[in-house]
């Protein structure tokens, strides 16, 4: 049988690379028809390639997915405990959440590791300055997944995510025009002085991750009714459920962070990394509308690399501050800087405010269904439109809305109030997973971790029928659908 399937999986490794152009077809059509077309949207490897460092050049298929034994990820946990401070343990736990960054949101770790170019050698900077772990770093990937305007339900801001009272302690300004728990570099330094506290207390980095996370009393608290242990492990039971799941989280962004190629997690390029970037300094109050204006920079782009201002606006009582450009444009900035200071905000008005709320340009449709309870003002307030622009959007005239009634709203993607857009259940996206058969397990086990609809589709998909006893060691295919 391992025969067979390695002879299998060299045959359409081979077939690959000589119908590149087929496969790139297949590979965007959307459900697959039957088990033959999966096999041939799968890239299929050797066992010894799914336990080996991949090489420089392998370039893998988007669209697969490696899953890896117990064995492999504790083994590289060890090598990446060797170099930090931090415990790195292995736990079930761990791998739940590796799998969860790795699998589940493995388009969301790609966004993550683009924005790590940006934020990760102010992070090590500061970490430096204060003689802590480097790897520190992690910890804002969990807390903000790298978003400097990240808000939670909560109110804590920021990439390291401070309440607003917090906030005082460390100093931190916060005005209706300025809030610098969005300033990478403020926001950094006062996490770095939370976190050395917090060491200096428990004297164990997961105990001062999981303070940092529900606070030093919690975790004291923990401590108390465990009856003094100061293992996190030991203590994880008398912690909240979101504090015992923050260092696990911790551990597998620390994996995931170092492994991310292995697990074949495509980055998209950041246009605007670190060492690409310079701030000017700028004593007029300035509106970020007339920067890309005169520069030629989308307005997001200004705003991204300056996200300490709530307002797009960098008031006289903030000056002088700091502009952070693109390294190309500071240049152009300096030729220009009188008239961009001479230019003024352009102030909406009634009408101009009315037909940028009904125009659909630059937004995306969601379908809120009516619950009950719920009538036109209210739905309006939810997604920042008004009753006009949603009856407008369905074709209505009736005043009432009635519960179970769908109704089209136009949202901007980075509304924080905005659902995903439904797509049609018809149309799903296939992710494909290779995963290597372990000690213990059974067809059914692999079906129930993974989550397959039938056991029927693992069977068929991998030319077997339900007797068939799987063996450790095997590579069987999976396949899931979004």
């Amino acid at each position: 049988m391992k025969k067979h399937l390695l002879f299998i999986l060299i045959f359409f490794s081979l077939t690959a690379h000589v119908s590149g152009q087929l496969s790139f077809h297949i590979l965007h059509k959307e459900k697959p028809e039957n088990p033959n077309e999966i096999n041939q949207r799968l890239i299929y490897f050797t066992d010894e390639i799914m336990s080996k460092e991949l090489p420089e050049n392998q370039i893998l298929d988007a669209n697969f997915i490696p899953v890896f034994s117990d064995d492999i990820y504790k083994t590289r946990l060890e090598k990446l405990d060797e170099q930090t401070p931090i415990k790195l343990d292995f736990k079930p736990i761990v791998r739940r959440y590796i799998d969860a960054y790795a699998i589940k949101h493995r388009e969301k770790t790609g966004r993550i590791i683009e924005r790590s170019e940006l934020y990760f050698p102010i992070f090590e900077e500061y970490l430096d300055k204060y003689d802590l772990p480097l790897e520190l770093k992690y910890l804002a990937v969990i807390e903000s997944a790298l978003d400097p305007k990240a808000k939670s339900r909560s109110g804590a801001v920021g990439l390291w995510q401070f309440m607003y009272n917090a906030s005082k302690m460390f100093d931190l300004k916060i005005t209706s025009y300025v809030d610098e728990r969005m300033d990478p570099e403020k926001s950094t330094e006062a996490a770095c002085k939370y976190l050395q506290y917090l060491y200096r207390i428990f004297g164990d980095w997961q105990l001062a991750l999981a303070a940092y996370n529900g606070g030093p009393g919690v975790v004291r608290d923990a401590i108390q009714q465990s009856g003094g242990k100061t293992n996190f492990w030991e203590i994880s039971p008398y912690l909240p459920r979101q504090t015992q799941n923050y260092v696990p989280a911790f551990i597998a962004v620390n994996y995931i962070m170092n492994y991310s190629r292995q697990h074949n997690i495509i980055a998209g390029k950041n246009n605007y990394p670190y060492f690409r970037i310079s701030p000017v300094t700028i004593d007029h109050s300035i509106y970020f509308k007339s920067v890309a204006k005169i520069l030629q920079l989308p307005l997001e782009s200004v705003r991204e690399l300056n996200p300490t201002y709530k307002m797009d606006f960098i008031p006289e009582g903030e000056l002088p501050a700091k502009l952070v450009l693109p390294i190309e444009k500071v240049g152009q900035f300096i030729d220009h800087e009188d008239e961009i200071y001479a230019m003024k905000k352009e102030e909406k008005k009634y009408l101009d405010l009315q037909k940028d709320l009904t125009s659909t340009k630059g937004k995306y449709c969601v379908i809120h269904q009516v619950k009950a309870g719920e009538y036109f003002h209210k739905i309006a307030m939810k997604y920042g439109c008004t009753i006009h622009n949603i009856k407008e959007w369905n074709g209505m005239d009736s005043q009432d809305v009635y519960v179970g009634q769908k109704l089209k709203i136009w949202v901007y993607p980075s509304d924080t109030l905005a659902q995903k857009p439904k797509r049609d259940p018809l149309l799903r996206k296939s992710k494909f997973l290779l995963y290597k058969v372990q000690d213990g397990d059974s067809l059914q086990s692999i079906a129930n971790r993974f989550k397959v609809k039938s056991l029927n589709d693992l069977v068929d998909i991998n030319g077997m029928d339900k007797s068939t006893s799987v063996e450790q060691g095997m590579i069987l295919k999976i396949v899931q659908y979004e």
